[in-house]
């Protein structure tokens, strides 16, 4: 039964995962990502801050050790020598003194060494760290920053491939029919046309045919009789007759041939 209801979940979530994928805006995701990079690189530097920031410890603490121990080793050399000048004027006590001085002097020097070489290699191991972190986060930032190259080029495609669905899509909107009484737009200009070749055809008869002809002649007829009258009126008030017109003439022309 748990092994069912296992596989049962396990395709639920799939499902379900697809179908958010499919859904979601590929630029918000994608976004998400680059923002997920930022905040990556950013707490790899934190911690690299915190190993350098050990490192730079480690080596403060080293050098105070290193001064301490030179420190102690002066001194130590000097109640060597104060403990060798009093036994030479014969000062037993002095000598006691300066000799249980260097005594203690020397037992710190060794724990001071000790300590050094413990701290030395402590150094090391924090300089090899800190190093190790730097070039992670140079390495890093410079995948951070392909990553942000990249980022434009993807959205540049996005806006292209956007762009092309809605031609696509408007391209196959004036290709098919939009509804069971709407016509194609290939339909709608088979039938204009049609009707423009019908009515040129039309045209074409009309220009050949008689009545044509004979409203062309009439129109000629009237034009010859408006030239008479206006020549009768020019005579009538004593005025120069006019040289007749191109259009005069060319209207005279099929009342001739006629």
């Amino acid at each position: 039964m748990f092994k069912v209801f296992s596989k049962w979940w396990k395709y639920l979530t799939a499902k379900l995962s697809g179908s958010f994928n499919e859904r979601a805006d590929p630029k918000v995701q994608l976004e998400q990502a680059i923002a997920e990079s930022q905040d990556q690189h950013r707490r790899l530097k934190e911690q690299a801050a915190s190993v350098i920031a050990n490192q730079k410890q480690s080596e403060m603490t080293l050098n105070r050790s290193l001064e301490e121990l030179t420190k102690v080793n002066a001194n130590t050399r000097q109640a060597l020598l104060m403990a060798a000048d009093a036994d030479k004027r014969g000062d037993a006590k002095k000598a006691v003194e300066y000799n249980t001085a260097a005594e203690t002097l020397a037992n710190r020097m060794v724990e001071l060494e000790r300590s050094v070489e413990e701290q030395k290699q402590l150094s090391l191991n924090a300089t090899q760290a800190a190093d190790q972190a730097k070039a992670a986060v140079q390495q890093n930032s410079t995948l951070l920053q392909r990553k942000l190259a990249e980022r434009q080029k993807l959205l540049s495609q996005l806006d292209q491939a956007k762009m092309q669905e809605q031609m696509n899509k408007a391209m196959s909107q004036l290709s098919e029919t939009v509804g069971q009484d709407v016509p194609t737009m290939d339909e709608v200009r088979q039938k204009i046309e049609a009707r423009y070749a019908k009515a040129k055809g039309m045209s074409e008869l009309n220009e050949g045919s008689v009545e044509s002809r004979m409203m062309e002649i009439e129109q000629a007829t009237a034009n010859v009789e408006a030239q008479s009258r206006l020549s009768e009126l020019r005579s009538e008030l004593g005025l120069t007759p006019a040289v007749e017109t191109p259009a005069a003439v060319e209207a005279a022309k099929p009342a001739e041939s006629a």
